[in-house]
């Protein structure tokens, strides 16, 4: 398994927009691509007030990349991001981590 850490680092005020656009529309989208998540996270404590984090699994990055381009090729996903950015980007950047599980993980 290969875990992907994403941070989504939003433009100023567009967080609730992105964490909406997650849970009524893209989230759907992925589940029909059988993109698997294993979780959403805002920051708490600390930098990166703009930020959500996700996480990921993959069997293999070769899944990865063949999900990926499916899921931004869509259609739907393309109508979605569209609609949700008619008043400009949600987003200032996007930074990807891919993990692997050591030996003792409790996470495999």
């Amino acid at each position: 398994m290969i875990v992907e850490v994403r941070i989504f680092t939003c433009n100023p005020g567009k967080l609730p927009a992105l964490m909406k656009r997650f849970k009524t529309k893209t989230l759907a989208i992925w589940k029909k691509h059988s993109i698997r998540q294993i979780g959403f996270w805002t920051v708490l404590i600390g930098d990166g007030s703009n930020d959500l984090h996700c996480a990921l699994s993959w069997k293999s990055m070769a899944e990865r990349e063949r999900k990926w381009a499916k899921f931004r090729a869509d259609p739907a996903w393309r109508k979605v991001r569209a609609e949700s950015e008619k008043d400009g980007p949600l987003l200032a950047n996007i930074n990807s981590v891919f993990l692997r599980p050591t030996d003792f993980s409790a996470l495999k």
